[in-house]
């Protein structure tokens, strides 16, 4: 595991108990950042480099749960262990549905904390590396949500992100139009719109344009592929 993968953000209201968190955690290798609020935990969470966020529930202004949901949304998939005074089953399954990955009900050993952050940590670096597509000289980091080509970053918006995306994970597949228009816009196909064409349109300008070969390519009457030459 590389070093900003051992990195913890900690977002808890109750100094005493934030302190503790971070010296245990600290003490057993970790490098923890500290988040006091819910709006400086949305803040801190949207960065890629953490490998385990632990967000307490119960939170003043901004909850725990509207933390993960909003980052779950704008595409943040950093492992988060849940942690609450709130034990009930309907708490946890609200917790885990927002999009937490685990949840601990205070108050916990701090053995067992570590050994759910160390097994999510683990499952970051496997993520890690299934979140980088290539394809020839372009690399897409759904992470950050970033794209580049020979090196040089790609500005694309959301939705032209998400049919790049598509694209690239079916890699030298014929993708239909229905497909895109079901999978990116979750519609049914309706053979009147031209919005399929329009996106791929600009994408591929994006893309390609001025580069040294294409990777987004045209099937006449069928649909688009994405394929590096050789």
């Amino acid at each position: 595991m590389t070093e900003n993968r051992r990195r913890i953000l900690i977002v808890e209201d109750d100094r005493e108990t934030a302190e503790q968190l971070v010296d245990f955690v600290e003490s057993n290798g970790y490098q923890a950042d500290l988040a006091s609020n819910g709006e400086e935990g949305l803040e801190r969470g949207r960065s890629p480099d953490y490998a385990v966020m632990v967000i307490d529930r119960m939170l003043p202004s901004t909850d725990g749960i509207a933390i993960i949901r909003r980052l779950r949304e704008i595409g943040i998939v950093t492992p988060t262990l849940i942690i609450s005074a709130l034990g009930e089953v309907d708490d946890k399954v609200r917790g885990l549905r927002a999009g937490g990955d685990d949840y601990l009900v205070k108050p916990f050993a701090f053995t067992e904390l570590l050994a759910r952050v160390d097994a999510l940590a683990r499952r970051s670096t496997a993520m890690v590396k299934a979140t980088i597509l290539r394809v020839g000289d372009l690399t897409l980091d759904l992470v950050s949500r970033t794209v580049t080509r020979a090196g040089r970053e790609i500005e694309l918006l959301p939705r032209e992100f998400q049919v790049l995306e598509y694209l690239v994970r079916n890699e030298g597949h014929v993708v239909p139009r229905a497909m895109l228009l079901q999978h990116v816009w979750d519609l049914h196909f309706d053979p009147t719109t031209n919005i399929i064409d329009v996106y791929v349109g600009r994408v591929r300008r994006k893309v390609d344009s001025l580069r040294d070969y294409p990777l987004i390519h045209t099937v006449r009457g069928v649909g688009f592929c994405v394929r590096a030459p050789g």
